[in-house]
């Protein structure tokens, strides 16, 4: 498509400046490619030439971007984001985007726009991830690389999830995910391999090898975090893989638990009533989804990011993580018996802590709106 044949409307992209500094193995040049192919823009140019009509989104190569910047920048025209006190990108009309540039490259804010640093660009509650930050935007260079994917891949977290994915993967989970970026694997490998590893867990579990099948559900969970900041990090996630994780880990968990009734009498210690455990373990994983999904439904976000408490609980609830780390104690006693009996019990409690919170929403919401603390 020519200049004269592109619509007045459609987004164009200039890269101003260069930097030879590479971020999770790619290039600065190649991150904001596939940044901006995120949000719809995909003539991306490197020289300050833009068509006359249309919009034109504007980047210092020199410095780094928080995606969420990236997606605010191109839906507000007129807005350049300033960074410690220099002009680094900046929405403009295609005919101003040469005259832009021009100032971008000294630091200066391109006239006619409005200068707004990164709170007031993308605001400091990110939504999609249930966590109140402040997008990030910093200088790029050989010396502030590494601070930078470690602000990158920190910023991929959940501010609201379970305890181990929380304070123990992060650190292990960085350093794989950066060998996977050099290496050139993609999430949906990693996605495929935790699958994989779901049938294992499984069929050990089924047959009574608890300890085996621990490491195999261990490291699937390891690796059920990797995929998704391996995604984030180098902008490769897709939504067959977004769909096919989340698929995974809706579905697999409650079987897990029935394999592991199902494999105790191997061991010796079979459940009293083991019907009735896998009762309350696949009726209360339902209930705990449909409650939450209640809950989202009645009030547009998640329970977890209602108040400190709801946030606080989705460290500890009967979910996967939560689960296996009852399991695994009472294992490496010698009772998955009554690890078990535990898990089960921790399942009907926490039901009943999250039916508590949707009744306490639908009686709060008649007094006013209900919203996340994070996002005061």
């Amino acid at each position: 498509m020519t200049d004269a044949t592109r619509p007045a409307s459609a987004p164009t992209a200039l890269l101003v400046g260069a930097s030879e500094v590479r971020i999770w193995g790619m290039s600065a040049a190649e991150r904001l490619r596939r940044q901006l192919k995120r949000v719809g823009v995909t003539d991306v140019r490197d020289t300050p030439v833009a068509p006359a009509g249309g919009r034109t989104l504007l980047f210092r190569l020199d410095h780094a971007y928080e995606q969420r910047l990236v997606e605010a920048l191109a839906e507000r025209p007129g807005a350049t984001l300033v960074s410690g006190g220099v002009a680094v990108a900046a929405n403009v009309a295609g005919a101003e985007a040469a005259a832009a540039a021009a100032a971008l490259a000294e630091g200066r804010v391109p006239a006619g726009t409005e200068a707004l640093d990164s709170e007031g660009l993308a605001g400091s509650y990110n939504r999609k991830l249930r966590k109140r930050e402040i997008a990030y935007v910093a200088p790029l260079n050989p010396q502030t690389a590494a601070d930078f994917e470690a602000r990158s891949f920190a910023g991929s977290y959940k501010g609201v999830t379970d305890v181990i994915t929380k304070y123990v993967w992060p650190l292990p989970a960085r350093i794989v995910t950066k060998w996977c970026a050099v290496l050139g694997v993609t999430p949906n490998q990693v996605t495929t391999v935790s699958l994989l590893l779901v049938f294992v867990a499984l069929w050990l579990f089924w047959t009574g090898h608890y300890g085996w099948g621990l490491v195999a559900a261990w490291i699937m969970t390891f690796l059920d975090t990797v995929d998704g900041k391996l995604a984030r990090v180098t902008m490769t996630y897709s939504k067959f893989g977004d769909v096919l994780d989340h698929g995974i880990d809706l579905i697999h968990p409650p079987f897990w638990w029935w394999a592991w009734i199902v494999g105790l009498p191997a061991v010796g210690m079979p459940l009293e009533h083991p019907g009735l455990a896998v009762g309350v373990i696949v009726g209360g994983y339902v209930v705990q989804r449909l409650l939450e999904g209640a809950f989202l439904r009645l009030f547009g976000m998640h329970m977890h990011v209602w108040r400190p408490f709801d946030s606080f609980f989705r460290l500890i609830t009967a979910r996967r993580n939560p689960n296996l780390v009852i399991l695994t104690v009472f294992t490496l006693f010698g009772r998955p018996d009554l690890g078990m009996i535990v898990v089960l019990w921790w399942i009907v409690l926490s039901l009943v802590v999250h039916a508590a919170q949707v009744v306490q929403g639908i009686i709060a919401s008649r007094k006013g709106p209900v919203t996340s603390w994070l996002s005061a």
